[in-house]
């Protein structure tokens, strides 16, 4: 008692000193801005003492983060993007501290063999971006995207009850913004023209809640399966009911694919035949791309200027869709064509990280302008794929979709390997929203977001748990350890 008395001691008057010392000099130099030092070390010495609460307090953050512009030229997310930085750094700072608190097994893992390619490549395509600083910029938030839900989710989640209460407080937190969101959007009768309304500040549009949430519903339907008090089933059953009436409500057709995507996926993994699938669907899409840019046929497709609306009634909307009547659907295609453009001119590095804005204008066809190509927003070519090719060049695409294969492959075959109903489970919900992920992503970029992209790494770092949670277990009888 004695000694734990004389460190808190110790650590009380270290930071006092260092508080007035730092006060000090900031008054001497008039540089205010020094006094928050003390503070950062004080909640550094904070989170050190408590780790795993920062961890899922991040994890909390992410439903209820919005963005906000500092400029024109700087934004963020608040709060989770503050976290997210605080978390790598705490984390990585233990890791240097106690190397071993990562196995072998785990730093050694093939996963994340690829993720490093992946990342080098990175930094190689920023080197050479036509706009180096916007590119490194991308590479630092990389960098903390990392550190937060691959580095500290490793070392977290060493325990089952752990995970559980990650996922758990992650569930609760995105099911009190969807009830705020179908509150708000009642009071409009459910408009497709307010959904917007409804979701602010929490998520930028409808495509980002939508994408989020159709990602944990495997998640709710896994708790779900593996709950076996009946109040707690009929609790998740009441939130899983409400999540797909909110996802109905969110208007969103991709969301809408994914869900059906997902449901097939589940199917493919049992099958052994989620990667087979992966492979196809890899072989189709550069057929059928080779296929439509051959003889200029995509020209045959254009639509007309002037008939391109938005439309405030959501059948309409699919109605024009289908037609390629639609404002988004046509500017989709008004981008989608610039960006293979600009491939063949810069196809080995790309144009660097986060620059297809400063780039694209001058590769467009004018026969599929709309009245929104001005894009005030500067949003990208909505499809990761295609801008992983466009901005990383074609190794940068090629390192990323063999990242995305070996993802598959893990949660397909350790599906099947692992004899732990828990791990067992979470290998074929992290499989199945990955699947979503990459359908989501044909039609966005998302991965690049703090509410999909998280979720994306975390999705990651959880093959790499299971695969070392289980490597020494594969042979034992099942565990039917179950969600009390």
């Amino acid at each position: 008692m004695t000694l734990f008395v004389n460190k808190s001691q110790t650590a009380f008057g270290f930071l006092a000193g260092v508080f007035i010392v730092i006060a000090g000099v900031a008054v001497f130099t008039e540089q205010y801005l020094l006094a928050i030092i003390p503070f950062a070390l004080l909640l550094f010495f904070a989170g050190w003492q408590n780790m795993n609460i920062v961890f899922l307090l991040l994890l909390i953050a992410l439903p209820f983060s919005f963005e906000y512009n500092f400029s024109s030229g700087l934004g963020t997310d608040i709060p989770d993007e503050f976290l997210m930085l605080f978390v790598s750094l705490l984390f990585f700072a233990y890791w240097l501290y106690s190397p071993s608190v990562l196995g072998t097994n785990v730093m050694q893992h093939p996963l994340l063999l690829f993720l490093l390619i992946s990342t080098c490549w990175i930094f190689i395509a920023a080197t050479f971006s036509t706009h180096q600083q916007i590119s490194f910029k991308y590479l630092l938030a990389k960098g903390w995207y990392i550190g937060a839900f691959v580095l500290a989710a490793l070392i977290a989640w060493k325990e089952k009850k752990i995970i559980i209460k990650s996922g758990s407080l992650l569930i609760t937190s995105m099911m009190l913004v969807i009830l705020i969101a179908l509150v708000r959007h009642y009071q409009t009768g459910f408009s497709f023209a307010t959904i917007n309304d409804a979701i602010f500040p929490f998520f930028r549009n409808h495509v980002n809640y939508s994408a989020m949430l159709v990602c944990l519903l495997p998640v709710l339907v896994a708790y779900f399966l593996l709950s076996k008090k009946s109040n707690l089933r009929v609790l998740l059953a009441g939130a899983i009911i409400i999540a797909l009436i909110a996802l109905f409500f969110s208007y969103s057709r991709g969301a809408w694919l994914a869900l059906v995507a997902g449901i097939i996926a589940y199917w493919l993994i049992k099958k052994r035949l989620l990667f087979y699938s992966y492979i196809a669907a890899i072989a189709l899409t550069i057929t059928l791309l080779f296929w439509i840019k051959g003889n200029d046929r995509y020209l045959r497709y254009a639509h007309d200027y002037k008939t391109t609306i938005f439309h405030q009634d959501f059948s309409d909307h699919l109605i024009s869709t289908y037609k390629l009547k639609d404002v988004s659907t046509a500017e989709r295609f008004y981008r989608w064509i610039a960006g293979v453009r600009m491939i063949k001119d810069n196809w080995l590095t790309g144009y660097g990280p986060n620059t297809f804005y400063e780039n694209y204008k001058g590769y467009a066809v004018p026969a599929y302008k709309t009245w929104v190509s001005d894009n005030p927003e500067r949003s990208t070519v909505h499809n990761y794929f295609l801008l992983m090719a466009i901005e990383q060049g074609i190794p940068g695409l090629i390192f990323f979709l063999l990242l995305l294969g070996a993802m598959v492959y893990y949660a397909q075959h350790l599906y099947h390997r692992v004899k732990d109903l828990f791990y067992k489970t979470l290998a074929a919900v992290t499989g199945v929203i990955i699947t979503m992920i990459i359908v989501l992503n044909f039609l966005s970029d998302l991965v690049e977001t703090d509410k999909v992209g998280s979720l994306f790494f975390l999705c990651f770092t959880m093959l790499i748990i299971i695969d070392s949670k289980t490597s020494t277990l594969s042979n034992l009888s099942p565990d039917i350890q179950r969600i009390s």
